[in-house]
């Protein structure tokens, strides 16, 4: 899991709660959620401090993200900072109701931290899924083509896309199609409302991931937060 921090480049500095991503293929993530339901209230706050608080004393400036290993017994393990804004970042906006861009350029032209500790509010769970241009019933080939619809919609959802009618996935770079992102009160509430516009999605083009995503989704081990690092390829496609 990862928690997402942000400083002013002066000694100050807060964060923004936590990320799962623990649904990887072959080191990739797929999904993310926040907040980790794994996680407790207790460990969340004692750790998102912690977190905070280290950022402040290296007077670092913009978006970060500590990252760490949870173990069998719940203790966190540090791996390493990822000093950007990074793909996943659209769950943390949607559950404390921020700009996290919007923040990097305030805080790039000088302006300080847009807020403080006590501004950051827990709002409910939010869920991406990472929809590429890949199949996953051929292995995950890739699949550079033409695409000539790719539509999400639903309650509570949102969409960042690059693509429109004619876009062409080019086989030199990076799958990724887009993210879809739900956002509701309870975690149960954004599973159904992501699967609900995964299945009613019109995409036309070359094959994609939002399958694979629905099947992630309906499983009872997902459904109860019973997955680590390996489980997608251990449990779902092996």
């Amino acid at each position: 899991m990862e928690f997402q921090v942000f400083g002013d480049g002066k000694g100050k500095a807060v964060h923004l709660f936590e990320r799962e991503c623990s649904l990887q293929r072959r080191h990739q993530k797929i999904l993310e959620e926040a907040p980790c339901p794994s996680l407790s209230d207790e460990a969340r706050e004692e750790f998102g401090l912690l977190c905070a608080r280290a950022t402040a004393s290296w007077a670092y400036s913009g978006a970060g993200t500590l990252e760490f290993l949870m173990d069998a017994e719940g203790q966190l393990h540090f791996l390493e900072m990822n000093t950007r804004l990074q793909v996943e970042h659209p769950v943390t906006e949607e559950i404390c109701g921020v700009d996290l861009a919007q923040a990097q350029i305030q805080v790039a032209a000088g302006e300080g931290l847009p807020w403080k500790q006590d501004d950051i509010r827990l709002q409910g769970h939010a869920i991406e899924a990472r929809i590429n241009a890949e199949d996953p019933e051929n292995n995950f080939r890739p699949c550079p083509g033409t695409v000539d619809a790719f539509q999400f919609e639903g309650e509570g959802i949102r969409v960042e896309t690059h693509l429109a009618p004619g876009s062409s996935i080019s086989p030199h770079y990076d799958s990724l199609m887009g993210k879809v992102i739900a956002h509701a009160d309870t975690r149960e509430e954004a599973i159904a409302r992501l699967d609900a516009c995964l299945e009613k999605a019109k995409v036309e083009g070359p094959p994609t991931t939002a399958t694979l995503h629905r099947s992630i989704l309906s499983h009872p081990d997902f459904q109860a937060s019973r997955i680590h690092t390996g489980w997608l390829e251990e449990s779902l496609l092996s």
